[in-house]
């Protein structure tokens, strides 16, 4: 059986560097994916994605733009310690209507009665400037984050073929999982 995956842009077009997770799916939308590979813009609704969590995949994919201090437009993949989310307490489950931070999202899914199996987050560094929301607002991405769109989309495709292969070998090595 082939694995589930689910990659996720997330992001906000009307926020500069923000809507970098929306532009690499939207890219990413174009092409051609088996049936068992799901891409879609979530932008900022969290609602929407929660639920797609609860529909259970084996891998899930986040884009988002993860400011973390380095250079604008380097990419990060980060995989967050699922583990936190065993012992949720009381209002960890709460999606902002017109936010969306992942790990909100992530512990609102699982208190719905998602299983995560692998979660792995794409993240680009923003230009600052570019992602204020008490500033001049940018539509479109600074110009290192814009050259970092195909990059990530790169990163996603060997990771949906990381994926495939990995679970096939099992498959093969063990008879079927």
């Amino acid at each position: 059986m082939r694995p589930t995956i689910l990659v996720a842009g997330i992001g906000n077009i009307f926020l500069g560097d923000d809507a970098f997770g929306s532009e690499v799916a939207r890219h990413l939308m174009l092409k051609p994916w088996p049936a068992n590979v799901r891409v879609e813009d979530f932008g900022i609704s969290g609602f929407d994605l929660t639920f797609a969590l609860v529909d259970g995949y084996d891998v899930v994919i986040l884009v988002d733009a993860t400011p973390r201090g380095g250079l604008p437009g380097t990419l990060y993949t980060i995989e967050p310690d699922l583990s936190e989310f065993d012992s949720l307490p009381a209002g960890a489950t709460a999606i902002e209507p017109h936010a969306m931070n992942p790990l909100n999202v992530l512990r609102a899914a699982k208190g719905m009665g998602a299983e995560f199996r692998r979660v792995l987050l794409i993240g680009c560094e923003p230009s600052p400037e570019y992602m204020d929301p008490d500033g001049p607002g940018y539509m479109g991405l600074s110009e290192p984050v814009g050259r970092a769109v195909d990059k990530a989309i790169n990163v996603v495709e060997e990771m949906v073929a990381q994926f495939v292969c990995v679970r096939s070998q099992n498959q093969s090595a063990t008879g079927g999982i």
